[in-house]
């Protein structure tokens, strides 16, 4: 059996969040594989597993804050807001005609702005997702939402040419919060310049704590095929909580009380913390008026 862990994945572009929990079940030997927020189809990068136990440690990340690196087109909108959907406007777009107005559009998408998702985002419409409802051709109006886009950065601005189109690709980084259509942000900025806009290439660079570089799999399906079963390195719990959580050692009394759910006269400096002995995260816990008490218990 595989032994708690995490397992921080670059994710590959064509599959979905839920393919890569399934080919991280089968390359772990494990039915019980969770993941901390998905990504789309289209989107590559950071993707954060839970295995094991280490499924109970999903909800209590703090995944709140994210970065991605992406290219937007502009002169071209899609129904969905990125390349694997059907151009539904081609105004075609110049670096002269954008150029000097893309920084106003830029900033005007920065900071704590009202966004509506994509119509095919995985929100709920009345119990059902809403890509599900757009794909059988239903109209779907969603709610704008408060989403914070603390940096928006153009790395790159270019002339390009699609099928005779003349069209502006846009290198940028974004770090937002939880919640932030990307899409959204590459239609609106599109919308803004009267040009139109979508997503042609989107990787998520970091996601709380988590950044590419704790990736240890790629997930690559002929990876897999060629029998690399074993290539899967997942974080053992307590090597990844001081990356996570404020953490406290422990002695052996208390993690006898911490191994039947007691609470503990031991004062804890975060609402999680994770506690930890010899090595091994047993719990977290949280301040309470006589000290502290379990949030989620993993002994």
């Amino acid at each position: 059996m595989a032994e708690p862990s995490l397992l921080v994945v670059d994710k590959p572009s064509g599959i979905t969040s839920h393919q890569v929990v399934a080919r991280a079940r089968r390359a772990l030997g494990t039915k019980k594989v969770g993941h901390a927020g998905t990504l789309d189809p289209m989107a590559t990068g950071v993707l954060v597993l839970g295995v094991e136990k280490g499924t109970r440690l999903l909800g209590h990340l703090l995944l709140t804050t994210k970065t991605y690196e992406a290219t937007i087109r502009l002169g071209q909108a899609t129904n969905t807001d990125d390349a694997d959907g059907e151009v539904t406007d081609a105004a075609g777009a110049t670096l002269a005609a954008v150029g000097s107005r893309l920084r106003a559009g830029v900033e005007a998408l920065t900071g704590t702005i009202s966004q509506v998702p994509s119509t095919v985002s995985a929100i709920k419409v009345n119990g059902q997702r809403a890509y599900a409802l757009a794909r059988r051709g239903e109209d779907v109006a969603l709610a704008a939402r408060e989403v914070t886009v603390s940096r928006f950065d153009v790395a790159d601005v270019r002339q390009a040419d699609v099928d005779g189109l003349g069209v502006v690709d846009v290198d940028v980084v974004v770090d937002c919060s939880s919640g932030t259509y990307i899409r959204a942000l590459a239609r609106d900025l599109g919308a803004a310049l009267g040009v139109g806009g979508h997503l042609t290439a989107l990787r998520r660079t970091r996601v709380g704590p988590f950044g590419l570089e704790h990736a240890t799999w790629d997930a690559d399906l002929p990876q897999l095929e060629r029998g690399e079963l074993f290539d899967v390195r997942p974080y053992p719990l307590g090597a990844i909580a001081p990356l996570a959580f404020a953490t406290v050692e422990v002695d052996a009394g208390a993690a006898r009380d911490i191994g039947y759910g007691r609470a503990l006269p031991l004062a804890v400096p975060a609402d999680p913390t994770a506690l930890v002995h010899d090595g091994r995260l047993l719990a977290l816990y949280r301040p309470a008026a006589s000290g502290s008490e379990p949030v989620a218990v993993l002994a």
